[in-house]
């Protein structure tokens, strides 16, 4: 059993994971915290490190961790990787998709943003994607069908919490939105994204992200008939990428719209009747 500390801090700093989780039965909720626990450790590095290096030693020290963790070694001692030593081992979860998630989450320590749209979508599939699948293993899913609607979702999900992050990582001069698209669209970054101000060029980018993330979730939901009932839990978010898809459209794609921060006091219902209907 984890420590309920972490469902708890979960709750505080990732309420979409943490909400999803709670409709996973009882005896699989555990390990889906403490995926999603250890998804905020390696997340949040690159708004804790002033150098990059800093961030790399610290997603090194999470590889030497769970290196240890498959060697079958005791856990390091840490709040999130006990509890993620013993999900591994009570679900066989697969070190590939850790590996992909810390070879992505390198890249955050890099100053550069994407080449291309797909090497966004290649870096949300890596991370998000990988966290889904992680998550459908810790449900006893391991469905190719399954895993492929995860895949998609994931990259929805990604995509489109990059979009509600734009802001925030446009004060710190950090760049998500891919080189080639905000070439394409002729955005003055300086002037429009970095000083928090709509364009239309910015719009015109946006839109396209958001377009593509909408792509993904059509994709997931096409396999939604075959996908195991078991698998839901973990392809919620899917319910919360439309939402947010939703409200962009709702104000234009305005990237710096406020509505767009204002937390969405139904999300728990709307996933309930999701989880109700076994649908996402």
């Amino acid at each position: 059993m984890s420590d309920p500390s972490l469902a708890a801090g979960l709750r505080h700093h990732d309420r979409d994971r943490y909400q999803t989780a709670l409709f996973a039965p009882a005896e699989r909720r555990d390990a889906l915290f403490a995926l999603y626990a250890f998804n905020y450790e390696i997340a949040r590095i690159r708004d804790y490190v002033r150098e990059p290096m800093l961030g790399l030693m610290r997603l090194q020290w999470w590889r030497d961790a769970l290196d240890e963790i498959y060697a079958g070694k005791p856990a390091r001692r840490h709040e999130v990787a006990t509890p993620l030593a013993e999900a591994i081992a009570a679900h066989g979860l697969s070190k590939a998709h850790f590996t992909a998630l810390l070879d992505a989450r390198a890249q955050d320590m890099e100053e550069v943003p994407p080449e291309s749209l797909a090497a966004l979508e290649n870096y949300a599939a890596a991370t998000s994607g990988s966290l889904i699948l992680l998550a459908l293993e810790a449900l006893g899913v391991r469905d190719a069908k399954a895993a492929a609607a995860g895949r998609a979702v994931g990259v929805a999900y990604a995509l489109t919490g990059l979009l509600a992050a734009a802001p925030f990582h446009a004060q710190r001069r950090r760049l998500y939105l891919p080189a080639a698209l905000t070439a394409q669209h002729g955005v003055d970054l300086e002037h429009s994204l970095f000083a928090l101000k709509p364009s239309r060029q910015l719009t015109a980018a946006t839109q396209e992200i958001a377009d593509r993330a909408r792509r993904h979730l059509e994709e997931a939901r096409q396999q939604r008939g075959a996908v195991p009932r078991a698998a839901v839990p973990a392809l919620l978010h899917a319910v919360l990428a439309e939402r947010r898809l939703q409200k962009l459209a709702t104000v234009d794609h305005n990237l710096f719209d406020p509505q767009l921060a204002a937390e969405d006091t139904l999300q728990s219902l709307r996933l309930a009747w999701a989880a109700l209907r076994h649908r996402y």
